[in-house]
């Protein structure tokens, strides 16, 4: 039993793509992940260190879990036994490898967490997340005026700044967003809900890989919320996810935001595990 680590993302898809394929929705960033350095290279995330990716094999020699690092973004943790994220710690610490801290399941993350705190570190809750799963898509009744539309390269500028309103306002580092913002757009990847002429809110969504997409990042500019823009522009992302294929269309909330949360399972979206987002610290 022991962890492999490489930044060959050819050889984590070789190895555990079994293993994704297994929870595709639980392994919701791994697949993404994986798939946007296989297309982009190791550095798409903006960050100056390339993307890491590991493995753990069980006594049968399966992978029963896997990790994705994209710096400067925290490690997203697939399922695994406790065991292997305890291994994965212990691998962290005598390797040097840097860990700015971890997301996954709440109890997995708690392990990570008790063993990292077991060598000699700390610490301490960023975020505590679900992430829900699409059953029955509910538009809002009565829906808000405007509709939705794919953006394109004239709406970069207004994306680029829609993108970093949203991370400083999830306090998240940002990498490269201008790079990201013109990526997405590029792809057909995210909608604009419009009206009178003008954006007021936008969708992400991700390309659909192993049958699931996710949809991120959902932003309105703080002085038009509370007018059901964001949930129109929600509607619209899955529907598109839903056009290309996606049997799973997939969304994470921030459990202190009881809005977000409350729209969200109005419009279909239902609970299939929490996540945590912890910060480590030496």
């Amino acid at each position: 039993m022991a962890w492999e680590i490489t930044h060959d993302v050819d050889a984590f898809h070789s190895a555990a793509a079994a293993y994704l394929a297994a929870d595709p929705v639980r392994n919701t960033v791994l697949l993404t992940v994986a798939d946007t350095v296989r297309s982009r290279g190791p550095h798409a995330y903006g960050g100056d260190l390339p993307a890491r990716f590991g493995w753990w094999r069980g006594q049968d020699s399966t992978v029963q879990g896997a990790y994705v690092h994209t710096p400067p973004f925290r490690p997203t943790l697939g399922p695994m036994p406790d065991e292997a994220a305890r291994a994965l710690v212990r691998k962290w610490r005598s390797s040097g490898a840097t860990a700015p801290g971890v997301s996954g399941g709440v109890g997995l993350v708690r392990t990570v967490g008790e063993e990292w705190a077991a060598t000699g570190g700390g610490w301490t809750v960023f975020r505590d997340q679900r992430l829900f799963r699409l059953g029955e898509l509910t538009p809002p009744q009565p829906e808000s005026p405007g509709s939705a539309r794919l953006a394109d390269a004239a709406d970069v500028p207004l994306v680029v700044r829609w993108f970093e309103e949203f991370s400083e306002s999830i306090g998240e580092g940002s990498g490269n967003i201008p790079t990201q913002a013109q990526r997405r757009v590029a792809a057909g990847n995210l909608v604009l809900w419009v009206l009178d002429g003008a954006p007021v809110s936008m969708a992400g969504f991700s390309r659909v890989i192993a049958g699931q997409g996710r949809v991120a990042p959902v932003y309105t500019p703080s002085e038009l919320r509370g007018r059901g823009y964001a949930g129109m522009a929600t509607v619209a992302a899955s529907r598109a996810l839903r056009a290309a294929g996606a049997a799973e269309v997939l969304l994470y909330t921030d459990l202190a935001n009881p809005t977000s949360n409350a729209l969200y399972q109005r419009l279909g979206y239902r609970p299939v595990e929490d996540v945590t987002v912890l910060d480590l610290h030496d």
